[in-house]
C-alpha cells in the first residue's frame, strides 16, 4: 500500500498574506505602539532562526516587519483551540503549535520539517511576555533545537515595549519603541560552544531591563489592572489590590502606590519601598519562595471565582461552569461547588501557566483546564505557588524558579 505523502507546511498563500498584512500593519504599529522596526538588510535569501525577547501582544508582527517573507512562529496550544478562527489562522499564517511549559516533541519535529522545506521560524524563548519590564527565564531546551535546525540565529531585540504596553495593562501608553536584530549566531560559530556557552550568548543578547526611568510613557490609565502582577503587599503580606487611573490600593491595609510616567513607583502619603515594579516584582518572589505553603493546606490563601473550562487541544474550549467558586490552597487548586468540586492536587498537576493577561492553564494529568476570571484576575499567583511547591516537594526549600 502506498504511503500518504505528506503536505507541505510552507505554501505560496502564506507569503501573500505576509505582503497585505504588513502594509497594512507597518502604519499601525507605528502609530499605535511608537515603534521603529529596523529591516534586517543583510538577511538575503537565507533562513534563520529568530529568537526574540517577548514585551508586548504585538511583538510577533514587528519581527515580521523586519525579515522578508513569511515566518513561521511557534504558539501555545491556546491560539489552536478556539475553534473556525483557529482554523483561519492555520490557513492564512500556519503558526507552529506548542504545549506551553510542557516538552513537545511534535513541535520539535514540525520546527525540523518547516527548517527542512527552507522556512524561517521565530520562537520567543521566554514563553511568556515579562510582567516585571525584566527579560524573564529562558528555557535551555532553545538550546538543542537551534542545533538540530542548524540554522543561522538571529536575536531580535525590543526595547520599549514594557513601557508602551505592560502585560498587565489593558492599554497603550504614547512612547517609543525599538526592533532591530542585535547580533547573528552563526552555525559554524555556536557548533564550536558549549550549551552553556550558546544559552548565556542568546540570554545576554536578548536581555532588557525596563526598571529605570529611561523614557516617559503617558497615559490616563497607567496603573489600572497591575493588581494582575501584584499581589504581595510589603505591609502586610499576601493581599488583593485594586487599581485605578494611576494609582494601586492593597485591599487590606490600604497602602496606595502611584505609578509614574516614567514608571517609577511613589508612595501616597507613605514611603514605599520600591522605586520600579520589577523591584516589587523580585521582592514578591522572594516572599513567595520563603513561604511555609503547609500553613495553607487546611485554609485558603485566595478564595475568588472564574469561568472554568477545558480546551480541547488544537479544537475548542468545552464550558464547564460559566461562575464557579476558586480557593488556592498550599497543595491544590479547588474548583466548583463544595459538595461536587474539581480538585488539582499540585503532585498530579504536571503545568501551571498564565496566557495572555490573566488566563490560566492547569495541566492535569492528561487533560488541560483554563480559568477565566475578571480583569481584575491575578493567575499569576496560582503559577508561582504551584512551582514553590514543586521546588520544595525537591529539596530546593528557596527554589527560585517561579514558572516564569
Amino acid at each position: 500500500m502506498a504511503h500518504k505523502r505528506k503536505k507541505p507546511w510552507i505554501r505560496f498563500r502564506h507569503r501573500v498574506v505576509r505582503n497585505i498584512l504588513f502594509g497594512i500593519l507597518g502604519p499601525y504599529s507605528r502609530l499605535t505602539y511608537g515603534i521603529r522596526v529596523e529591516k534586517f538588510r543583510e538577511q538575503g535569501k537565507r533562513q534563520y532562526l529568530i529568537l526574540f525577547n517577548h514585551q508586548t501582544a504585538f511583538d510577533q508582527f514587528f519581527v515580521g516587519m523586519a525579515f522578508r517573507g513569511p515566518v513561521y512562529y511557534l504558539a501555545s496550544e491556546d491560539l489552536f483551540s478556539n475553534g473556525w478562527v483557529s482554523s483561519v489562522i492555520r490557513f492564512l499564517v500556519a503558526p507552529i503549535p506548542i504545549k506551553k511549559q510542557a516538552t513537545d516533541i511534535a513541535a520539535v519535529k514540525k520546527c525540523l520539517a518547516v527548517a527542512k522545506e527552507g522556512g524561517t521560524i521565530a520562537i520567543a524563548p521566554e514563553g511568556n511576555r515579562t510582567y516585571s519590564g525584566k527579560t524573564e527565564y529562558m528555557n535551555p531546551a532553545i538550546v538543542p533545537l537551534a542545533r538540530k535546525l542548524g540554522l543561522p540565529i538571529a536575536l531580535f531585540r525590543l526595547e520599549g515595549g514594557y513601557g508602551v504596553q505592560p502585560r498587565w495593562s489593558d492599554v497603550n501608553r504614547r512612547g517609543r519603541m525599538r526592533g532591530y536584530v542585535s547580533e547573528v549566531i552563526e552555525p559554524e560559530e555556536y557548533a564550536a560552544m558549549t550549551n552553556e556557552q550558546l544559552q548565556a550568548r542568546i540570554e545576554d543578547g536578548l536581555f532588557v531591563n525596563e526598571a529605570v526611568a529611561d523614557a516617559v510613557f503617558r497615559h490616563a490609565k497607567r496603573a489600572e489592572y497591575l493588581e494582575r502582577a501584584m499581589y504581595v503587599c510589603p505591609a502586610c503580606g499576601l493581599a488583593t489590590f485594586e487599581s485605578h487611573g494611576s494609582e494601586i490600593t492593597c485591599k487590606g491595609c490600604g497602602l496606595t502606590v502611584s505609578y509614574g510616567e516614567d514608571k517609577r513607583l511613589t508612595g501616597v502619603g507613605c514611603e514605599f519601598p520600591f522605586a520600579f515594579v520589577n523591584d516589587w516584582y523580585t521582592y514578591q518572589q522572594q516572599f513567595v519562595s520563603g513561604l511555609d505553603l503547609a500553613a495553607y493546606v487546611d485554609r485558603p490563601m485566595y478564595q475568588e471565582r472564574a469561568r472554568l473550562s477545558e480546551v480541547i487541544l488544537q479544537q475548542r474550549k468545552r464550558l464547564i461552569c460559566e461562575d464557579a467558586a476558586v480557593s488556592l490552597y498550599g497543595d491544590r487548586i479547588v474548583v466548583g461547588a463544595a459538595d461536587a468540586p474539581q480538585v488539582f492536587p499540585f503532585e498530579e498537576v504536571s503545568a501551571v501557566t498564565v496566557l495572555g493577561r490573566n488566563k490560566l492553564n492547569i495541566y492535569h494529568n492528561d487533560r488541560v483546564f483554563q480559568l477565566k476570571s475578571d480583569k481584575r484576575f491575578n493567575a499569576l499567583k496560582y503559577v508561582n505557588m504551584f512551582y514553590h511547591y514543586k521546588n520544595v516537594s525537591r529539596g530546593e526549600t528557596h527554589g527560585e524558579f517561579l514558572g516564569l
